[in-house]
């Protein structure tokens, strides 16, 4: 992922550096267990413990010459050894081991640390949607369906889904990362040929993660699609949140607007614009990682026991996709907390159309008061076509219809026009939000 988008402690995990570490990590804890279960001699582990060690400019020089990145590491590692006067303890580095139980497992590690990451921005941005959603409880709003008035709710509702929502990925997220939370140090083709069963267990409890009930010379790349799959969640919230801010945003409507900073600047040729370009470049950048979901499913499937061709993949998707929804996680968070909105431009708006919003209520009072519903439907209609073209009052029409008033009177049609009424549930549909074990 380019520099603009990484945020420096995420970029970090996805260094060759770090990636070079964990595999080390792998080894030694390797090493150990199999020093305390008897297979390998405990001073030999115990000098790799204390001597082993990698360059990573010579990494690269053994790989660019034997063409596999395992080999050149466990080669650079058996020179430091050497250099420490610990040769004959390196003939136990990797011993049993094959490629991908170093990689798979060690991958294991970097998708555990960034997901912590990952865990703690959804929660900083559940608890600024919680904060700000209290905050705009009762301020009145437009809702619209296709872009269209339809009947009241308040910005408070309009965060609350949005928090909602983010709880469930967060529940997603978290399973998913559970599950990439394994290792395997089964060998070649899956069957422990060199190494047992209890050897992984102990390789594993070492690292902080478990050992996977069963896998090939490769972990099965499901929980890897699930994985991004849960990414890609994420990103589409903050996507379906941004994308809310730019429609509020548009001149027209101008409810609410992403921060603008004193000396930021719009447009080279406007002065007077103020463009929601985070906003657009959450939505753009979701789309990246929602892309990457694709490859992960097609990693999924291998050739027999392993191939490699979901390992070039990973290479790209992983830290794109993981760097991406942290740097989505960031850039909502200040959107969202910093979020302008304009209550009074809100009310404006709910009132454009002169009490059309209130057709729906209407129509149930009269059908209940006695008139037939499709007569009913057709005489709100008509009078709320005609306010729709006309701009006319759709109230005052209605008071002065003959045949609605010898059905509900004019308390009961301001009753009709009532936006308390339309509203009465906000506290309680709060109280299922954030307080979800109530009934």
């Amino acid at each position: 992922m380019i520099q603009r988008y990484t945020r420096p402690e995420m970029g970090n995990i996805w260094t060759e550096e770090n990636k070079y570490r964990q595999w080390l990590a792998v080894e030694l804890a390797a090493s150990d267990a199999l020093a305390e279960m008897g297979d390998v001699p405990a001073e030999a582990a115990a000098a790799l413990r204390e001597h082993a060690a990698f360059d990573l400019v010579r990494i690269q020089q053994i790989e660019s010459e034997v063409k596999h990145d395992v080999i050149a590491f466990t080669t650079a590692v058996s020179e430091k050894m050497a250099a420490a006067g610990a040769a004959e303890s390196s003939r136990w580095l990797h011993y049993g081991l094959t490629s991908n139980d170093v990689v798979d497992t060690a991958q294991a590690l970097q998708v555990k640390q960034a997901s912590v990451i990952i865990s703690a921005g959804v929660e900083k941005l559940m608890e600024c949607l919680k904060r700000r959603a209290y905050e705009f409880k009762h301020t009145v709003q437009m809702g619209r369906t296709h872009g269209i008035h339809a009947e009241p709710i308040t910005f408070g509702l309009k965060i609350a889904l949005w928090f909602d929502e983010l709880r469930r990925n967060q529940v997603r997220f978290n399973a998913a990362a559970e599950d990439m939370r394994a290792g395997k140090i089964s060998g070649a083709v899956g069957t422990f040929g060199h190494i047992g069963p209890e050897a992984e267990e102990k390789i594993c409890e070492r690292l902080g993660i478990k050992a996977a009930p069963i896998s090939s010379q490769v972990l099965s790349r499901d929980s890897h699609a699930a994985y991004i799959s849960a990414l890609a969640l994420i990103a589409a919230t903050c996507e379906k949140i941004a994308l809310e801010v730019r429609h509020l945003q548009r001149t027209e409507v101008r409810e609410a607007e992403e921060p603008f900073g004193a000396g930021q600047k719009g447009s080279s040729a406007m002065p007077h614009k103020r463009n929601p370009v985070t906003c657009e470049q959450i939505c753009g950048l979701a789309r990246v990682v929602r892309s990457n979901l694709q490859a992960a499913f097609e990693n999924i499937a291998l050739w027999h026991e392993r191939d490699i061709s979901h390992s070039s993949v990973e290479r790209v998707i992983l830290p794109d996709s993981t760097i991406l929804t942290d740097y989505l996680l960031f850039k909502t968070i200040w959107l969202v907390d910093g979020m302008r909105v304009n209550a009074d431009r809100m009310l404006r708006n709910l009132n454009m159309t002169r009490g059309l919003i209130f057709s729906g209520q209407l129509l149930l009072d009269v059908s209940a008061a006695g008139m037939l519903r499709e007569r009913a439907y057709k005489v709100v209609q008509g009078h709320a076509m005609k306010s729709w073209e006309e701009e006319g009052d759709f109230r005052a029409a209605v008071e002065a219809d003959p045949e609605i008033r010898a059905h509900v009177g004019a308390d009961q049609i301001a009753e009709s026009f009532s936006l308390d009424r339309q509203l009465r549930n906000v506290d309680r549909i709060f109280e299922r939000v954030f307080t979800p074990d109530l009934p």
